[in-house]
């Protein structure tokens, strides 16, 4: 297909028919599908991470011409802006061998610039409010937070493992356990190549106000940010990091995935070097991320009001 890939008018409209039925089932057809779609633009104001890559609405995909689609496909699916992995029980000349010769009649190409424009500093809370037909109310504070090649990347994902990562996590056994505020909460990092999001989302419980929860959430983040993480949570933390990495490092095809994402990173040799960097994370430094990262106006709160 990278050498050769067949443009008909009948392949283009049903790829375009599967797209289009792919955004209904994903986007419009099941609750909250449609949350990125508003959190994304809220956030991000001048990065293309403010659109979906599969299109704002179903009409970016209708209107797209065959001309769109061969311009896009001769421009990035080139040898020189891929990235091969081949894993596996096998034989490294028996693989040479058949990487030349499926690739090596291939023109290399020239490897796009990836020239994107920087997204400025945040500098004010933004907040925006939709109404859908959902079971629960929703919220989505995202944090813009350092690039997948920052130092402080991974512990900035440490941050959001304290936070919500599980039952044991902080906002999970406050917000939760204790106070009855949510039916559930977790926390996440969005690992974007360019500045990303730390998320804190989740659903209230009946009858609790986004006002009482907002008061709530920010008294525990103030929490992170007073104080260090004691000796027993951090080991914790780390712990169920590195059995979380052992466990999906089983399967081939995650190691695959995972060679592939460091080697667009710059050095597939980074694979071997994460749980080590891990390690490595204090609770000072987990404190320190949460100063710079968890303030007010480099936040973007998506409310999901039910209807």
């Amino acid at each position: 297909r990278m050498l050769s890939l067949a443009f008909t008018d009948k392949s283009l409209e049903v790829q375009r028919s599967v797209v289009i039925e792919e955004f209904k089932q994903r986007y419009l057809n099941q609750p909250y599908g449609d949350v990125w779609l508003e959190l994304r633009p809220l956030a991000y104001k001048t990065h293309p991470y403010r659109w979906a890559t599969i299109g704002k609405e179903i009409s970016h995909i209708e209107d797209a011409t065959m001309d769109d689609v061969k311009s896009f496909f001769t421009k990035h699916y080139v040898p020189s802006n891929a990235i091969l992995c081949i894993a596996g029980n096998l034989e490294l000349a028996e693989v040479r061998q058949l990487v030349e010769k499926w690739y090596g009649s291939i023109p290399s190409g020239a490897k796009p610039e990836r020239n994107l424009p920087v997204e400025p500093t945040q500098t004010e809370f933004r907040e925006k409010t939709i109404e859908r037909k959902v079971p629960a109310d929703a919220f989505y504070y995202a944090f813009k937070m350092v690039d997948r090649r920052h130092d402080d990347y991974f512990k900035v994902d440490a941050l959001s493992d304290a936070l919500g990562r599980d039952k044991s996590s902080r906002l999970y056994v406050t917000l939760k356990k204790e106070q009855n505020l949510v039916s559930n909460i977790n926390a996440y990092v969005t690992g974007s190549l360019d500045t990303g999001l730390l998320v804190i989302s989740g659903k209230l419980n009946d009858g609790v106000s986004f006002e009482d929860f907002d008061s709530a959430l920010w008294k525990e983040i103030e929490k992170i940010q007073s104080t260090v993480l004691s000796d027993d949570e951090r080991s914790r933390i780390m712990n169920k990091v590195r059995t979380s990495k052992e466990f999906q490092d089983q399967g081939i095809l995650n190691r695959a995935m995972q060679l592939c994402n460091y080697e667009l990173l710059g050095d597939a040799e980074m694979i071997n070097q994460e749980s080590e960097i891990y390690h490595r994370i204090t609770s000072e430094d987990i404190q320190r991320v949460a100063q710079s990262t968890l303030q007010k106006t480099n936040c973007s709160l998506l409310k999901v009001k039910a209807s």
